[in-house]
């Protein structure tokens, strides 16, 4: 993988990404972003959950400390992101699973 392509990943996770670390932190302690999402068999947590603690990690580090796992996970998360936003309800997503499991990835699609 080029600079060149490390930088654009961070710029697409950083675009996708509109959440502080605080934002998500306290997000991901609440009981609504605990109950939506899917989770793999005999894992207790959902993969967005799991997402949104490796999301905090990743924005606490400074670009020279991320390896390959961490480029992969910025672009799950970009890929994550753009496809849920293309299915956004036509009603108001305010109290939604839609918007909650989006914030679980980092994205609350109200700060647009």
């Amino acid at each position: 993988m080029t600079e060149d392509d490390r930088s654009e990943i961070r710029r697409a996770f950083n675009e996708a990404v509109n959440m502080s670390v605080a934002e998500i932190e306290d997000w991901l302690a609440t009981d609504k972003s605990k109950g939506v999402g899917m989770t793999r068999e005999g894992d207790e947590e959902a993969v967005g959950h799991k997402s949104g603690r490796r999301i905090v990690d990743i924005k606490r580090r400074e670009a020279n400390e991320f390896d390959d796992a961490d480029y992969a996970h910025m672009r799950k998360v970009v890929g994550y992101v753009h496809r849920h936003l293309a299915q956004r309800p036509a009603h108001d997503v305010t109290e939604t699973r839609w918007r909650y499991s989006l914030m679980n990835w980092g994205h609350d699609p109200l700060k647009q």
